[in-house]
This record gives C-alpha cells, sequence and structure tokens, in this order.
C-alpha cells in the first residue's frame, strides 16, 4: 500500500470519528442542570438514616445551585436510586434495574458502589451504614462538601451546574469495624448555645444539655465523615428526657452509640444519686458497699438504653467524674490485687444483667483501659468476659500507647481497638491541635499491627478546633492501606485554599513541629493545658511567698505521684507508684527542671511565630472565607499558644526572681506575663464572631478569664509588696 492511499484512509477514519462525536454526544450525569433537576429514588423499607443521607444530599445541591431536586415515590425513570442490600425490597429493585450490580458487596460491612448505569446514578450499600457512606462520599468528591463543613465554617461553593462525564466510586470493608467520637470535656459546645434542658450533676461542668440543634449538627458531621459511632457527650443521664434526645439525635442516624468509660451500663456516679434521690435515699456510690443497689441502677439504666438497635456496652468500674471506685469510697480494698478482683466481678455482673434484659438482641461489649484500668490490667489483675472489644488508650494525648497495650497477650475470644484522644483537658490539647495525621497515623498503624484494629475512637471534645485531625482520622480509619499523611495534608489543603498551597502545607508542618517533646517520657509537655496548671500552680505559690506564707506543692500530693524515673520506651517495666490511677495518667504531665522548661519554652515559642509568619503571608493573599477559615484553624491557635508560652516563661522568671528575693524583678516579669496572656481575650473576639458568637462563652474547662484574673490578682500583689513602706498601695 503507498503512501497516498494510506494518507486518504487516515483521513476517512479522522472524519468518521469526528462524524460519530457530532452524532453521539458525550454523556453526562446530571444531578441539577440549567432547565431540569434529577429525581431521587428510596424504597419503602430503607431506614431512616438513608432517609436523611438522601435529604442531605437534596440540601446540599440546594444550597451549591438553588435547585433542590425532588424524592419520588416510584423507581421509574428516576435518575438517582438508592438501595441496601439486607433489605429485600431494595435487593428485587435493584436486581431489576441493574443485575449483579450488587453481587460484590454481599455480606460486606459497610461497602458501597457508586455508579452509572445507563443514565441512571445507582448508589448501593451492603447494608444501611454502607449506603449512607456511599451517599457521602459521593456528596464529598463530587459535590465538593465538606464533611465537617458546619464545624469549620466552609459551606459549599456555588455553581449553576452539577453534572459529570461519569461518576465511579466503590469501597470495600473498612479498616476499623468501628470508628467514632467522643464528646468530651465538651464545656464550648454546652455553653455556645442555648441549651435544652438542665442536667442533674453535682459537678462544677455541664449544668445544661447541648443545644439539639447543636447535637443534630455534630451527628450529621459524624455520619458525613464516615464513622459509625459515637459516645454523645460526658455523663448522659439517659433518664433525663433531655439528655436521652441527644442519644435519639444520633440513633437515628443508624450509628452505634455508647457511653463513657466512667459509665458501665450507661451509669455514672451522678445518674446513681439521681436515682436514689428520687427514692429518698442518699447512698455512697460504691460497689463494695452497696453492691444491690448499684446493680439496681445498672438494669434499671440498661433497660432504658437496650431501646436502641445499636448499643455498644461499656463494661467496668469506676468512681465520681473521671476517677478511681476507691476515690469514692475509702473502704474499699487497698491492695492492687482485690481492686482488680473487685472490677472483674462487676464486669461479670453487668454481663448477667445484659443476658437477662436483651438475650435475644445482638449484642456488642466494650471495655476501656484508661487511667487505673491500663494498670491492673498491665499487671494481670483483671478477669474481662469473653467478647468484649479490649480497648487500649493513649497515655499522652495522641502520642503513644500505654505500656498495657503491649504487654497484654491478645485473647483470641475477645477483640481489640484504641482510644485516642484529640484533644484531653488538664494535659491538653483543649484550645489548640497538637496531635499531627504523621503522630496520629503511626500511633494507628502500630495498632493494627498490633492486633488492635476492630474499634477507634477518638476524644474530639468541642469538634471545632480539631476539625483537621478528625478528618485525617476518618479517612485512615477507613484504609489504613492506602492512606499517605503527606499527600492527604497536601489534598486537604488544596481542596481549601485556592492560592499558595505550599505555603499553607508548610505553615501547617512547622506547627506541628513546634510542640517540643519531653526527653525521657517522649511526649508533648507544653501543651495548653499543661501550661495553664504549671502557671497557675506557680502563681499560686508565688502569691503564698508574696504574702510570707509556706508555699504549697501542687494539686495532687506528691504521695500519689510517680516516685521514680518514667519509662523511655513502651517495652520498659512500670515505674514504681504509689497509686495505679496517677500511674496510668503519669505520662500527661511530664516535669522538668524550670530552667530547661524555660528553654524549652522559647523554642516553643520560636516555632509557633514561624508557622504565624509562614501561615499569615498566604493568609493575605486569600479570598475571605478561606481566610477565615486558615485563620480559624491555624493562625489563631499558633498565636494564643504562643502567648500562653510567653505567659508562662514570664511567670517561671517571675517565680525564679522571687525565690532570689527580687521582688522588683518577679513584677516586672508578672507585668509581661500579664501582657501577654491580655492578647488572648484580643484575638478570641475574631475567633469567637459570626456564627461562632459566644463559643467561648462556657470556657471553664481551661478557663481563660479565670486564669487572666489570677495573673493580674497576683501581679497586683507583686506591685504591692514590692513598694518601700510608707509609699502607698495605689501606685503602678
Amino acid at each position: 500500500m503507498n503512501s497516498a492511499v494510506k494518507r486518504i484512509i487516515v483521513i476517512v477514519l479522522l472524519f468518521a470519528v469526528g462524524a460519530s462525536l457530532l452524532v453521539t454526544p458525550v454523556t453526562a450525569f446530571e444531578l441539577v442542570a440549567p432547565t431540569q433537576t434529577a429525581t431521587v429514588f428510596v424504597p419503602t423499607s430503607e431506614p431512616e438514616c438513608v432517609r436523611l443521607a438522601a435529604q442531605d444530599l437534596i440540601g446540599d445541591a440546594q444550597k451549591i445551585t438553588g435547585q433542590t431536586p425532588a424524592i419520588v415515590q416510584r423507581a421509574d425513570d428516576v435518575a438517582i436510586v438508592i438501595v441496601s442490600l439486607n433489605r429485600p425490597e431494595s435487593v428485587a429493585l435493584l436486581e431489576k434495574l441493574a443485575p449483579g450490580f450488587g453481587d460484590a458487596l454481599k455480606g460486606q460491612w459497610e461497602a458501597y458502589r457508586v455508579e452509572e448505569v445507563g443514565r441512571r446514578l445507582i448508589i448501593a450499600g451492603s447494608d444501611e451504614r454502607g449506603t449512607m457512606f456511599g451517599l457521602y462520599a459521593f456528596i464529598e468528591k463530587y459535590l465538593g462538601v465538606d464533611p465537617l463543613y458546619y464545624w469549620a465554617g466552609r459551606p459549599p461553593k456555588k455553581r449553576a451546574t452539577l453534572a459529570w462525564d461519569s461518576v465511579k466510586l466503590s469501597s470495600g470493608e473498612p479498616t476499623f469495624r468501628f470508628r467514632g467520637w467522643f464528646i468530651n470535656d465538651e464545656d464550648l459546645l454546652t455553653g455556645w448555645k442555648a441549651g435544652s434542658g438542665k442536667r442533674r450533676i453535682d459537678y462544677p461542668y455541664y449544668g445544661q444539655v447541648v443545644n439539639r440543634d447543636v447535637m443534630r449538627a455534630v451527628a450529621e458531621a459524624l455520619v458525613r465523615s464516615r464513622f459509625n459511632l459515637i459516645i454523645p457527650a460526658s455523663f448522659v443521664d439517659i433518664m433525663n428526657p433531655p439528655e436521652a434526645a441527644l442519644v435519639q439525635e444520633c440513633a437515628r442516624r443508624g450509628v452505634f452509640v455508647s457511653q463513657h468509660h466512667v459509665e458501665p451500663l450507661g451509669v455514672s456516679a451522678f445518674s446513681y444519686f439521681n436515682y436514689w434521690k428520687q427514692r429518698g435515699k442518699d447512698l455512697k456510690y460504691s460497689y463494695f458497699s452497696h453492691p444491690a443497689e448499684v446493680r439496681e441502677v445498672w438494669r434499671a439504666y440498661a433497660e432504658k438504653w437496650a431501646a436502641y438497635p445499636n448499643v455498644i456496652w461499656q463494661l467496668g468500674l469506676r468512681g465520681i467524674a473521671d476517677r478511681p471506685m476507691w476515690m469514692a469510697d475509702t473502704n474499699t480494698p487497698q491492695s492492687d490485687a482485690d481492686r482488680g478482683r473487685l472490677i472483674s466481678e462487676a464486669m461479670a455482673a453487668q454481663v448477667k444483667i445484659l443476658d437477662e434484659i436483651c438475650p435475644r438482641q445482638p449484642r456488642y461489649l466494650s471495655t476501656t483501659l484508661w487511667a487505673e484500668g491500663s494498670e491492673l490490667n498491665q499487671k494481670k489483675l483483671l478477669t474481662i468476659p469473653e467478647g468484649t472489644i479490649v480497648i487500649f488508650a493513649d497515655n499522652s494525648p495522641g502520642w503513644k500507647w500505654q505500656r498495657d497495650f503491649y504487654s497484654t497477650p491478645r485473647n483470641p475470644k475477645n477483640t481489640y481497638g484504641v482510644y485516642y484522644h484529640h484533644g484531653l483537658i488538664g494535659s491538653g490539647p483543649h484550645l489548640a491541635q497538637v496531635p499531627s495525621p504523621h503522630k496520629t497515623f503511626e500511633c494507628l498503624k502500630i495498632a493494627v499491627e498490633n492486633g488492635a484494629g476492630e474499634y477507634a475512637i477518638f476524644n474530639v471534645s468541642n469538634i471545632r478546633e480539631f476539625v483537621l485531625g478528625i478528618d485525617a482520622t476518618a479517612k485512615m480509619t477507613w484504609r489504613m492501606d492506602s492512606f499517605d499523611p503527606d499527600a492527604w495534608l497536601a489534598e486537604w489543603v488544596r481542596a481549601r485554599f485556592s492560592r499558595q498551597q505550599d505555603e499553607i502545607v508548610n505553615a501547617y508542618h512547622i506547627y506541628f513541629n513546634a510542640w517540643q517533646i519531653h526527653d525521657a517520657q517522649q511526649v508533648p509537655f507544653l501543651m495548653d493545658g499543661q501550661m495553664f496548671n504549671t502557671g497557675n500552680k506557680s502563681l499560686a505559690q508565688i502569691a503564698q511567698r508574696l504574702q510570707g506564707k509556706r508555699v504549697e506543692g501542687g494539686v495532687v500530693s506528691e504521695k500519689n505521684r510517680q516516685v521514680a524515673r518514667p519509662s523511655k520506651t513502651a517495652g520498659e517495666a512500670a515505674p514504681v507508684v504509689a497509686d495505679a490511677f496517677w500511674a496510668g495518667i503519669s505520662d500527661m504531665f511530664p516535669s522538668s527542671p524550670r530552667r530547661e522548661t524555660v528553654l524549652r519554652l522559647a523554642k516553643q515559642k520560636a516555632g509557633l511565630g514561624l508557622a504565624l509568619l509562614h501561615a499569615r503571608t498566604p493568609a493575605a493573599a486569600l479570598p475571605e472565607p478561606e481566610a477565615a477559615f486558615l485563620n480559624d484553624n491555624l493562625i489563631y491557635q499558633a498565636a494564643i499558644m504562643f502567648q500562653t508560652c510567653e505567659w508562662l516563661e514570664q511567670v517561671l522568671v517571675a517565680q525564679e526572681a522571687l525565690e532570689l528575693d527580687n521582688r522588683l524583678a518577679c513584677g516586672d516579669a508578672l507585668a509581661r506575663a500579664e501582657a501577654a496572656f491580655a492578647q488572648i481575650p484580643v484575638l478570641a473576639e475574631n475567633y469567637c464572631r459570626g456564627q461562632w458568637e459566644n463559643w467561648y462563652r462556657e470556657c471553664t474547662k481551661l478557663n481563660v478569664t479565670a486564669t487572666m484574673n489570677r495573673t493580674r490578682e497576683v501581679l497586683q500583689l507583686a506591685r504591692q509588696t514590692s513598694l518601700p513602706k510608707g509609699s502607698g498601695n495605689n501606685q503602678p
């Protein structure tokens, strides 16, 4: 064949292809077009959680385009069909519309497939949560809606149309079977909006129930992020209707509901007191002194919780608030062996109650080895019922697992999981994020490799401060094997910021690397809670010395604290301690010499300052919504922690100056401390703007106002006592 003939053939072929393209346009799936919107069909047998997800799809389309797709009653000629393969009606419909479409999903846990069949989009899940998660995956990827849009203040971007050349999503089973949030230390959530009712709780916090609309937004964000488990509040009393409503808001989303680790079968000490107060009795909360009365309350509360279809029952025995049982009853045996035996007996009694009140229901049991539970378990003093999910905890927020994680042999008759802190009151983080996605992934990868990949629950505190970490954990717990922290962070930034993305990624890296790590215990030791704790303790000691009083020690008696050097690695033996509770949380408050602390504060401050420099430069070039989010999630947090570092540094300088009997230098340092801390409320004004007005109204866990007032009181005391006699007390 000569070259001329070849050229003719090529031209003919090109013409034919072009003509074909003109005759047959590229098929697109259209959810919203300029002249029409798609219709949506959900079979009547689908549960409420799937229907709510379909409504979220419609609501998102309306927010983006101004047009509202309709839910219809018949499957004929509809654009979107939503079905779950554990529902016979849905299975029959799917086989009619797309034979074989769901074959690979059958029998799986929360798997999904989203794909076009002809001009119809089918969203199918192996079960109702799989269907729901497939729908939310479609919303996130194709509509561009941030699963945490409410908590990040990021409404979806406006568009005229929602159309794609093709849609194709699928997922097998998630890595962690159970993935969830613990709403804990939620002082900001509690006070932000008007409460939904009073709580009957003898505690300085949580006097009102979180606003129901706020809890509805929490539950929506949970499922949009493809989590399937929630502990909806600290110390829920399900006998109180407004608190029961919190559980209901979560249960209607189809997720598993569970209880705080201080609430076996849903009973905290506060619930116990309420129960007996209504019956005219004032009883000590003690399974040792009043076992029959405690079992009666367990049974009553378990019957209420059993009304929900997806409960993960908490087993265990603890005391008032988040403290051991022996602090609530000093008659409790004092040896670790006796205490472990009592907790084991209590767990056996709890299982027996469940056997009696819900014998035919599918049942999930869990026990959380937090604080003293970790220590007693490590010493092999706990007998955990078979079939229980044994949950190991991190001992410093999001940094490493407690020693018992490594020392506990895995019983094949139990499964294992982890409890991880994005936030933790006392030590922190609380007002600012600390663990990076890299550190979180490192910990969870170790969990999976060590047979603890069944369950992962994250203490997310008030949510807003931790949206970056929450989104990262959502993605990694869904599929650990495909998660890459660097790639994830780069993509997360790309999706949220239209300019200077590399600079913003770099700013986040600098921020997360700024936190100082304790040399011996290898955990952060200058987080917000730790700094507030140390600074307020030092202020109290300065005041005592200025007043000529004997300087007292810390809040916790030294006899309860660690008395031997801390463990440097996970494999070392537990340090010698006087009490299992304090041993269990010993990494929360690593100590260091004052001058070493001052030096490390300066280093941390330098890192935070560098992060601010690298974040503020791109923020100035971003459009307002993007700049506002960067401010809230990075700039503000770095700035308030910078000021906290400066405050603590100067408080410690003041304390040393006073010990050297230099009261003038002490006063000067306290003045610098006051000036630094006074910037935090100023910075917070912008953080609490718009929809976040009153966000800090009930900032009681790390009380900024109280610490500010305390600093000023001690400064005034220093100024008064440093003046020469007869010069008066009103001079600055």
